[in-house]
């Protein structure tokens, strides 16, 4: 079942998610990875962007880009080989009624990166399996629970099981997370990098337990 709030409204918070057609992979080695990220940042503004004319002529890095206001504030984010998580929020209220920036936001970044990767691997078709998928974060629990999980979830690439059985070896996730460079993990946890630009901390609510290795490793330390 396609689970979509199709409001949206301003000044909520919003888990964000969708994967590759038919549950392929979408991201096959690191430029696809780093061409995304880079994605997430440029195309968070009303400004029209085109990687080639923006990027690529003028020869600057993606992240120096001149975006001006961003559309949402991105608070967690991770690349799974076949799909994606977001944590967002749009403070936006001057942009009217029949301008939603998280709707604006994704569709940049979904078109943007679909004509990337079917351009380089000589693909037609839908990328996507679908339109993005959102569900609105209406409480604390819920909150602490799916910022844990984004940033928790590469676990299941050495540990398909690891959320039903607990974590084998502890260290070894531990280890694993914190050299995982697809997600905003180690943005919060102490790697300087340019990607951070990626994320705005501002707009962290007060009640997230997860902004300490402590808190976010819970269920990792956890004997079940």
């Amino acid at each position: 079942m396609v689970i979509r709030d199709k409001s949206l409204v301003p000044n909520e918070y919003y888990h964000i998610y969708n994967r590759g057609n038919g549950k392929h992979e979408i991201f096959l080695d690191e430029d696809d990875y780093n061409r995304f990220v880079k994605l997430l940042y440029v195309c968070n503004s009303k400004i029209g962007f085109n990687f080639r004319n923006s990027v690529v002529g003028p020869k600057i890095d993606a992240f120096d880009f001149e975006r001006e206001e961003p559309l949402v504030s991105i608070l967690s984010w991770v690349l799974m080989p076949n799909h994606f998580h977001i944590i967002l929020i749009s403070p936006r209220l001057d942009l009217g009624e029949k301008y939603n920036p998280i709707t604006e936001f994704m569709r940049k970044v979904s078109t943007a990166y679909a004509m990337y990767f079917n351009k380089k691997y000589g693909r037609t078709g839908s990328l996507f399996e679908g339109n993005f998928k959102s569900r609105h974060i209406g409480e604390e629990n819920y909150f602490n629970y799916i910022f844990s999980y984004i940033h928790l979830n590469p676990i299941k690439l050495i540990q398909k099981d690891w959320k039903e059985k607990g974590t084998i070896d502890k260290n070894k996730a531990k280890d694993f997370l914190a050299e995982y460079e697809h997600s905003s993990f180690q943005d919060y946890f102490g790697k300087k990098r340019k990607k951070a630009c990626v994320i705005d901390k501002s707009f962290i609510p007060d009640y997230c337990l997860c902004n300490h290795v402590r808190d976010l490793f819970r269920w990792v330390n956890a004997d079940t």
